[in-house]
């Protein structure tokens, strides 16, 4: 216990509370993860373990008081944000990509309007 939780029981009656819901979260969200159906669900859930692991962090610099995991949970944000980002662009190129074969034949009829 750190000088926070001993000085407040209940804070430290609340962090427990807090990392039983956050690890619910993330079976939760691991869940969502595996199923899918969609690329962007398993992005969602991907996203939603990243905050949760952050907030994890975040609660065990309260219950312990190593800061360290400061600069972890940090770390872990930014990364989770940029590979959000990354999935996202992922996704939306992959929704405006023409069809091949529509390509093929607009392709054909460049040369003098009619098809090979």
């Amino acid at each position: 216990m750190t000088a926070l939780t001993s000085e407040m029981p209940i804070t430290a009656v609340a962090v427990q509370i807090s990392f039983v819901l956050v690890m619910a979260g993330v079976i939760l969200a691991m869940i969502r993860l595996i199923r899918g159906p969609t690329l962007p669900d398993r992005v969602v859930g991907l996203d939603t373990m990243t905050v949760l692991i952050v907030a994890f962090c975040g609660l065990y610099v309260l219950d312990t008081g190593t800061t360290a995991f400061l600069d972890v949970a940090v770390v872990l944000a930014l990364i989770g944000f940029l590979a959000t980002v990354a999935l996202a662009r992922f996704v939306e190129r992959k929704r405006e990509r023409p069809d091949a074969h529509k390509l093929r034949q607009a392709d054909d009829r460049d040369d003098g309007g009619e098809p090979r």
